[in-house]
């Protein structure tokens, strides 16, 4: 193995894709590596590949990107850093090809979603593919006559493909956060940082009624903004079996529920004691508690359109 990974960040997709733009935005004097999966770009990563990786974790419209949350846990990287990118969807076909000539729309499941009622006015086939870039690059190579993708502006440029509409998503505040990923973490600058600083963790609870309560109130009782919390069922022992009634009977001996991992981000460092104190409380209530990463939060969401990306100069292109 080698004892340094090239200057090279990984995204999924193909070039155009947003999270190309997202890579190039927190990576930018590095060269980005496409990868065809996200757990690529994990393993890319992980086998020195690339010395990043620039995935997203959530979209304001299509919400959090389950996958991703998943490939936290099984590899063991870091959350370094994060960005955003305010996503312009266009529909993209062949030259010479009219809007009234599109029977099908190819794209991302998220973009599909964020432009259905746009499609369904349009009342076209959609045909979901791996990426946004990669459907534009699919209607170009196989000259696919009557398709069209939805896509970036840059995609339609790379691809020579004609730019029927755009701005077709059904809600115009499109933004989609990104996690920037490292093999080691990053220390966290004191307190008094003039950037404020994010926490990621994920956790589990022991059974019981009231776990999840005091399981958030460490972060309530020491003035911690928390600014997102989300649940999993664990992949290994899903299921729980109630020990126990409820007070009030409602609950039985017996009955079965999901086992949940909750993943929970903190405004902080692991450098403050009152961070430091909430984790060792929280212990208490949680037989599995990790770290993800401690970064400097984003805090202009979407500042980069993807019409006007950061790195795409003339030399780039």
């Amino acid at each position: 193995m080698a004892s340094k990974s090239p200057n090279r960040v990984a995204y999924q997709g193909v070039p155009g894709a947003y999270s190309e733009m997202a890579a190039r935005k927190a990576c930018p004097d590095c060269e980005p590596l496409p990868c065809d999966q996200f757990e690529v770009a994990f393993q890319a990563l992980s086998q020195w590949m690339a010395e990043w990786a620039v995935l997203p974790i959530e979209n304001s419209l299509g919400g959090s990107i389950h996958a991703v949350y998943d490939l936290l846990l099984r590899y063991r990287l870091h959350i370094v850093g994060e960005t955003s990118v305010s996503v312009n969807h266009c529909l993209l076909a062949l030259p010479g090809t009219k809007l009234s000539e599109v029977t099908r729309v190819l794209s991302h499941p998220q973009a599909l979603a964020q432009v259905d009622g746009y499609l369904r006015n349009l009342k076209v086939v959609k045909e979901a593919v791996d990426d946004t870039a990669g459907a534009a690059q699919m209607v170009a190579q196989q000259q696919l006559r009557g398709v069209a993708a939805v896509a970036s502006r840059r995609a339609a440029e790379l691809y020579g493909l004609e730019i029927l509409d755009e701005g077709i998503q059904d809600f115009k505040d499109n933004v989609t956060r990104f996690i920037k990923l490292s093999r080691d973490p990053l220390v966290s600058a004191d307190a008094d940082a003039e950037v404020p600083y994010k926490t990621s963790i994920v956790f589990s609870l022991k059974k019981g009624p009231g776990q999840l309560f005091k399981a958030l109130s460490v972060f309530a009782l020491r003035d911690i903004d928390m600014t997102k919390i989300e649940s999993r069922p664990m992949r290994t022992n899903p299921i729980l079996t109630v020990d126990k009634a409820s007070v009030d009977g409602s609950v039985p001996a017996g009955a079965q529920r999901f086992n949940y991992l909750f993943y929970v981000d903190f405004v902080g460092t692991l450098a403050e004691p009152r961070c430091q104190n909430a984790l060792r409380h929280l212990q208490e209530s949680a037989p599995f508690l990790r770290v993800l990463g401690s970064y400097p939060m984003d805090v202009e969401l979407g500042v980069n359109d993807s019409d006007k990306p950061v790195g795409f100069d003339a030399a780039a292109n």
